[in-house]
């Protein structure tokens, strides 16, 4: 246990101050302007911290533009749009004043920015404005589109370079940075007469807004030690005394102290016994001297290879101090292996974006579903008018869309993350004709992005690796039997995704065949070559042999039904063959239900509901956070071998203990930000999915009244028996007495991706957007035996 983590800015009416003499490392301090006041003016000093000082995009956005904003046909309406002084979110303008959090947006927010006609929005209600002048800003998560209209080209062009510089700028910022950024902009808000000095109400204020709750004795003692003018009001040098202070991380210093012994310094020598204490892999002394060059800030300590508390701060900070292993945020697995040993990240009914019954449908969903690394993708075909294919979900109110503009949002989209292969889904309702129409539609966008063949002339039957189809778009779907084993096996079914009554339902074989064959356009079928839909009615007394190019598609509760009576033996199906499963049709409000158990049978598309977040989502965007973010995942060797004895039900005795000490939080966000007296209750929470005897969840108390820098210092530790399947999730509620807890933030990630060591979690919204600079600071310890 560290002796220094009792320490915490959060203090009772009873409890000291902090000494004095303790203050926060320069690093993690904003540098304030040195000319006309610290706060007065943090739009200059945020553009000169990001390097954009005299950039005419970002300088024009900061004035503001008059953009139209387009939500239908009749409905366009101008409305100012006006980057903020913080750089990093845009305030606008809307017909009925509203919250101040309802006014604005932010760029981290953004998941991308299209110039032209490239939304639906656009592309149906803009026809009457030139290309060149409209843009489509699309966010993370559910919020919808803002398709918007500029006066003139050259102001759309301005946006959209803007917003590209400001975004990119974003992604190199160092957690130092951020945190710059983060409190100049609420000391700004925070001084409310402008007049670039802090009086103790506005420092209350503040504190409120940082998500912190001190005594007003001692807040008011801390103030009067920084006052050194003694008039009352904080200025530059005094703020910075106080943000020193209010910023200071005791179990940082602490671990430093420990490490750099008497001189306060760590030399190349030290840091590598800290790596080594860390458990990194690449501990040597050359990669410490690598660190102090990369991370000290120091000119002259770095020249004498030493690193010191800002340096070493920064380490633990940067991504190289997360609990995510760098190494595995690129594409390192093995990809040349067939697509049955993957795990592939797959939506059901893409198409919505919202519940099942009467949400809309949109093209956007599917160029979402790409953004978010999802790699099979469901189309609900149905008979439409004009001899025009439909996607929407059928007999219900939900909204259509054609066929052929989610082709070509294949076509534009698919790509974009990840050069690996996609999967049509198709749940096809059409006739003959309109069969034919889509096959046309297919082949005619698509082009040579469509796998129309096997690869192998020799081995027809023989799945690809996900590398031999980078960049091609396979069919799944219904397949003519025009062949049959020599055995006289049919070689492909019809796929069944009906309602479970129906699913039970036996047919004599011969004349389900003839049903199907005048059911299924040969134009159609002809694209069907490595994804065969077929039904999958049993897996005992022993499964069927193994027809590799065939996908079955399984509910969730048949899926469960299989786990649950057959073990291994689906394990082994799925060693071999592809197997879908979706969400059942009851859950109307497109509720999902947990991938993991499905993934622990070796279950490759697990479809699930992207618009609709959740702890399910979470573990899906975990699941697949590793290897570059592709939407492949290499399944772990128990689950890839054709002759494993691997049930997830009996997965043995325990192998490996996971310890994690949950140690502190920092800068936590504000839940009801236009409430000033709010301020949250966090508490831990750490869940361990996996194997049904794995799965646990264990939490931390809460502490009263502190999102700002939160202690706890409790241990948690859990036993594994099939770590291979483990995914870890952070979770940060805020405590309730009285209702459930709120969510505040959180982190999935696997188990094999998890450092050890002293490790900052980097928090994430609902939505999966980030949540900079929130981040937890735990001790993990994971024990092989």
């Amino acid at each position: 246990m560290l002796c220094g983590l009792w320490r915490s800015l959060r203090r009772r009416p009873d409890e000291p101050p902090v000494p004095a003499q303790v203050a926060a490392p320069a690093a993690l301090l904003p540098q304030f302007a040195p000319t006309d006041g610290g706060i007065k003016r943090p739009g200059l000093r945020a553009l000169k911290k990001m390097g954009l000082t005299e950039d005419e995009d970002v300088r024009a956005m900061l004035r503001g533009s008059r953009l139209r904003k387009v939500r239908s046909r009749t409905w366009h309406k101008e409305r100012l749009y006006r980057l903020q002084e913080d750089c990093l979110s845009v305030w606008f303008q809307r017909r009925i004043p509203r919250a101040p959090s309802q006014h604005i947006f932010f760029v981290q927010h953004i998941e991308a920015v299209r110039e032209g006609h490239q939304s639906e929005g656009l592309r149906r209600f803009g026809g009457a404005f030139a290309p060149e002048r409209c843009l489509t800003i699309a966010f993370k998560g559910r919020r919808k589109n803002l398709d918007l209209v500029a006066p003139t080209a050259e102001e759309a062009q301005r946006w959209v370079r803007g917003l590209a510089k400001l975004r990119a700028r974003l992604d190199a910022m160092s957690q130092r940075e951020r945190l710059d950024h983060w409190i100049h902009f609420y000391l700004h808000r925070a001084d409310s007469n402008q007049d670039s000095k802090m009086s103790f109400k506005e420092i209350k204020s503040l504190l409120r807004m940082v998500n912190v709750d001190m005594n007003d004795m001692y807040a008011y003692h801390l103030f009067k030690e920084c006052d050194h003018s003694n008039n009352e009001k904080l200025e530059e040098t005094e703020i910075e005394e106080f943000l020193r202070r209010l910023l200071k991380r005791p179990e940082l210093e602490e671990i430093f102290h420990r490490y750099s012994g008497e001189d306060r310094v760590l030399s190349a020598p030290e840091l590598l016994e800290f790596l080594e204490d860390q458990g990194e892999d690449d501990a040597t002394l050359t990669r410490a001297q690598q660190l102090i060059q990369t991370y000290e800030l120091n000119e002259t300590a770095k020249q004498h290879e030493l690193m010191m508390l800002d340096g070493f701060m920064m380490y633990l900070l940067s991504p190289e101090g997360a609990a995510l292993d760098p190494a595995h945020t690129h594409v390192f697995q093995d990809m040349d292996q067939p697509l049955t040993h993957y795990f592939i990240s797959s939506s059901h009914n893409t198409y919505l974006t919202d519940s099942q019954i009467g949400g809309p449908s949109s093209t956007e969903a599917y160029i979402r579903a790409f953004a978010q690394g999802c790699r099979c993708v469901e189309l609900d075909c149905w008979e439409g008018p004009g001899g025009e294919p439909i996607i929407y979900h059928g007999h219900t109110l939900t909204s259509k869309i054609l066929f052929r503009d989610v082709v070509q949002a294949v076509h534009d989209h698919a790509f974009t993350l990840s050069p690996y292969p996609v999967i049509l889904s198709l749940e096809n309702h059409c006739g003959l004709e309109q069969q034919a129409a889509m096959a046309r539609h297919l082949r005619t966008i698509l082009g040579d992005m469509l796998v129309t063949q096997a690869l192998d002339s020799q081995n027809p039957e023989a799945l690809p690796s996900p590398e031999q189809l980078k960049g091609r778009v396979l069919v799944k779907g219904k397949k003519l039997p025009a062949a049959r084993s020599e055995d006289g096996r049919i070689l492909s079914y019809r796929e069944e995704e009906e309602e479970e009554e129906e699913e039970e339902e036996e047919e004599a074989e011969a004349a389900e065949q003839r049903r199907w064959a005048k059911q299924i356009s040969p134009e159609l079928s002809a694209l069907v070559v490595y994804c065969c839909a077929t039904r999958l009615q049993t897996l005992r007394p022993a499964p069927a042999p193994a027809q590799p190019c065939q996908v079955s598609s399984l509910s969730e509760r048949k899926a469960k039904k299989f786990i649950r009576e057959a073990g291994n033996s689906f394990v082994r199906h799925n060693t071999l063959q592809l197997t879908r499963i979706y969400p059942l049709g009851l859950r109307m409000n497109s509720a999902n239900y947990s991938p993991q158990e499905m993934w622990n049978s070796g279950c490759q598309l697990v479809a699930l509901n992207f618009q609709t977040p959740g702890y399910e989502m979470d573990l899906n965007a975990g699941r697949f956070l590793v290897n570059g973010q592709c939407g492949y995942v290499l399944k772990p060797a128990c689950l890839r071998q054709p002759d494993t004895t691997f049930d997830p039900e009996c997965p043995g005795p325990p192998r490996t203990t996971l310890t994690i000490q949950v140690l502190t939080a920092q800068q936590l966000p504000k839940l009801n930000a236009e409430k000033p007296n709010s301020i949250v209750d966090p508490l831990v929470r750490i869940e361990i999915h996996g194997v049904p005897a794995d799965c646990a969840r264990k939490e931390t108390d809460y502490v009263l009244n502190n999102g700002f820098n939160p202690h706890w210092g409790q241990t948690l530790q859990f036993q594994l028996r099939a770590p291979e399947l483990v995914l870890v999730r952070f979770v940060v509620e805020d405590y309730d007495t009285t209702s459930p807890n709120d969510f505040v933030g959180q982190f999935t990630l696997p188990l094999n991706s998890l450092k050890q060591g002293y490790r900052h979690i980097h928090l994430l919204s609902k939505d999966g957007a980030s949540l900079s600079p929130a981040t937890l600071f735990v001790h993990i310890r994971i024990q092989r035996s």
